[in-house]
């Protein structure tokens, strides 16, 4: 009996070395990039790698450092975020599971009685029954990789969540230095407004007191209160528009900030170092929203092999070993030894097609897969064409600003000039000095974007994805530890 049991217990330890036989999944194959294998608005080849700098080297800002500092800790959407990765981790390692058999001590004691008439000696009759072992819950064999492909699946998706939240970590930077720089933005058109305000509230005081003395008359006095009013209603705007942009922003960083209002124009060359935009192959590395979709499209892969071993028979164990007696005091006794080793062998005959059509949706999910990662590499080809692009066309832009407001500025002192020298009506001062002030707004406004293309480049480039702890994509993270039951 004891070689016979020796015997069994070889056979399964024959099998276990048989798990991890070859998936069926089929081979995998990068899909050829959909893009351009450059691009097109490059201008330069200077500046830092976005996968040699993280954001604290990028974003040189003291204050925009500290803001997304405190963002990446207290933002409520990073934390789902990063939740999920915590639960696709649980999920693998409970599918990594599956892999092992699971053993656990087992203890029994039966007493029952037999009534008289169902007793063969015609006596009532009371029988014990005592056992201590080990049992083998019943584990499959994994001849086909059918378990070893689904482990593969859930791995691919814990790394494809991870990469989604690298993704979201760079969105909430983007975002958070997005709205810093229209707070900013919105501090210096508010300055600027205030300083026209003072302006032409101390020309409707020069003008009252002239039409008090005679010397102009009433409808310039009304077209110089029209200007103050102009002036003063855009303040109030910009005053709105400051506020709600201050609650986004607080609302983005999750905690309490202190960004007082600044005054004059804000400092745009310690804002940001430069970038080099390398080529669009670099992307399959840098954009964790690509490094998803290709764990993802991996995933997909591995279903297909676990489908098509569910054609083949699944083999299962089922065992147990220990001493048994009818006598509690004899449970260790010699000759107590008691095994039980129960294989199975199990394959549908007939499923009305469900195998089948299963391969059919693992298929065909891969194919969708494929599309979707196609469709996420050319997405971010876009948004790196027009980050770049903005960068060129927004600098232009910019520089004729300034040159349009010069204009207008000198414009609208010469307008002054003729008017007080009686060469020309006021009108003429009323629309130089509102296209003045339209140009200052616009020159802000024209700076802030071009600030914003350089986040919008630095997020499209992957966002320095090497700044943000993350398992290494390929490799197997531990499974998680087995705790002990509170």
């Amino acid at each position: 009996m004891v070689h016979a049991a020796s015997s069994s217990f070889r056979l399964a330890a024959v099998a276990l070395l048989m798990v991890g036989c070859a998936s069926m999944a089929p081979p995998y194959e990068v899909p050829a990039l959909p893009v351009s294998p450059r691009y097109a608005s490059v201008t330069t080849q200077g500046g830092a790698s976005v996968a040699a700098i993280g954001w604290r080297d990028y974003f040189t800002d003291p204050q925009l450092q500290s803001l997304i500092s405190l963002a990446l800790d207290n933002n409520r959407d990073l934390r789902s975020a990063v939740l999920r990765v915590e639960e696709a981790r649980a999920a693998y390692g409970i599918q990594r599971a599956e892999l092992f058999p699971t053993i656990g001590a087992e203890a029994r004691g039966d007493r029952s009685r037999t009534p008289a008439r169902m007793s063969l000696t015609g006596r009532p009759l009371v029988a014990s029954q005592y056992q201590v072992g080990l049992g083998l819950a019943s584990w499959e064999i994994d001849f086909w990789g059918r378990v070893r492909s689904l482990e593969d699946a859930a791995l691919e998706t814990y790394l494809a969540t991870d990469a989604a939240s690298r993704a979201a970590s760079i969105g909430l930077v983007a975002q958070v230095a997005n709205g810093y720089l229209a707070l900013r933005a919105l501090d210096e058109r508010i300055a600027l407004a205030r300083q026209t305000i003072a302006s032409r509230e101390e020309s409707f005081r020069i003008f009252t007191r002239r039409v008090e003395v005679g010397s102009t008359s009433r409808f310039n006095l009304t077209e110089v209160q029209t200007l103050l009013t102009q002036a003063q209603a855009l303040g109030a705007q910009l005053e709105l528009a400051r506020a709600a942009q201050f609650n986004a922003l607080t609302l983005l960083v999750g905690a309490p900030v202190e960004l007082p209002p600044e005054q004059g124009e804000f400092d745009e060359s310690n804002v940001f170092r430069e970038l080099r935009p390398g080529l669009p192959s670099d992307l399959l590395l840098q954009r964790p929203d690509i490094v998803a979709a290709e764990h993802l499209l991996k995933a997909a892969n591995a279903n297909i092999g676990a489908a098509r071993a569910a054609f083949f028979p699944r083999i299962a164990l089922l065992g147990s070993l220990g001493t048994a007696s009818v006598e509690l005091n004899e449970l260790f006794a010699s000759g107590s030894l008691a095994w039980l080793f129960s294989p199975s062998i199990s394959l549908p005959i007939f499923d009305g097609g469900r195998r089948k059509n299963n391969l059919s949706l693992a298929e065909t999910r891969r194919d969708l897969a494929v599309t979707q990662y196609e469709k996420t590499v050319q997405v971010a080809f876009r948004d790196v064409s027009d980050a770049l692009s903005a960068r060129v066309w927004l600098r232009q832009q910019v520089a004729i600003a300034r040159t349009a407001l010069a204009t207008q500025a000198e414009r609208a002192r010469l307008s002054q000039l003729r008017f007080n020298n009686g060469a020309s009506a006021f009108l003429d001062v009323l629309d130089a000095q509102r296209d003045l002030l339209d140009a200052e707004q616009q020159l802000v406004q024209t700076r802030r974007e071009l600030l914003s293309s350089q986040v919008s480049l630095y997020a499209a480039l992957g966002g320095g994805a090497l700044d943000f702890d993350s398992p290494v994509a390929g490799d197997k993270p531990d499974p998680p530890r087995a705790t002990s039951a509170p």
